[in-house]
Order: structure tokens, then C-alpha cells, then sequence
């Protein structure tokens, strides 16, 4: 069994596509937990809604490619569509922050509200998280 924890994030009718993405998640994978929501400032073009991000802890026997497909396939159910700027307004962004212990998404270490919402689902288990590569 293997274990993850995903960033959730949207600032295009946040609340219920959060709720959305968690309910659809469900079906697919054991949720074990998940964080508190937080509202971050938009990083990207200017006069962007506020994001509403949390996290999600959970097992699954996928591994982390059928994983990323997974949440690719969320995403897209709930009508992201992906452009060139990449911090543009999203109904819906799904990352994989750590598998199986080992963080695999940089933004662990480059955004406070994504270090925050992992060490709220694995409290202690911050120090011992060790970085790798995607």
C-alpha cells in the first residue's frame, strides 16, 4: 500500500470544486485525512481571486505515474483547462507532494501553506521527509 499527500488548490469557485476533487478522490483511493483550508494570494498575473488550498492524505495501491493520471483526470472532470501561463486561475490543481515519505514536489520546500498542510497530515513527520527528485 502506498501512501500520498496531494495539494489541492483553486481560486475559481474554490469551495465547491475542493469538495469536488475530495469526493472524486474518494471513490478512487482510501482518504485517510485531510488538512485545513487556506487562502493564499494568487502567485501570477495580477487581479487574480485568492486560492483556496488544503491537502489531502491518503493510500492507494497506485503507483505514482497511475497516481498522477489519476488526479490529471480530476482536474480535467472539473473543467481546468491548461494554457501557457501556467500561474494563471484554475478551477482545479492536483499535486503530488510526497509519496511513501519522500517529497517529490519542490513546492514543499518553496511555499509555507504547502509545508504547512503536510506537516498538519503527518505531524512529526516533517523532519523526517526526505527530498527526491520527480
Amino acid at each position: 500500500m502506498n501512501t500520498a499527500v496531494i495539494s489541492m488548490g483553486s481560486n475559481i469557485d474554490p469551495e465547491e470544486n475542493i469538495k469536488r476533487a475530495g469526493e472524486i478522490l474518494s471513490r478512487n483511493v482510501r482518504v485517510v485525512s485531510v488538512s485545513g483550508p487556506v487562502r493564499t494570494k494568487a502567485v501570477g498575473p495580477a487581479g487574480q481571486p485568492d486560492f483556496l488550498n488544503s491537502a489531502i492524505l491518503i493510500e492507494t495501491e497506485k503507483e505514482m505515474g497511475e497516481l498522477k493520471t489519476l488526479l490529471k483526470s480530476i482536474e480535467k472532470k472539473l473543467g481546468r483547462t491548461r494554457s501557457a501561463d501556467r500561474s494563471g486561475p484554475r478551477t482545479m490543481d492536483l499535486d503530488i507532494i510526497v509519496f511513501n515519505n519522500a517529497v517529490v514536489d519542490a513546492d514543499y520546500f518553496r511555499y509555507d501553506f504547502v509545508r504547512d498542510a503536510v506537516d498538519e497530515l503527518t505531524p512529526g513527520a516533517g523532519d523526517g521527509l526526505k527530498e527526491k527528485t520527480k
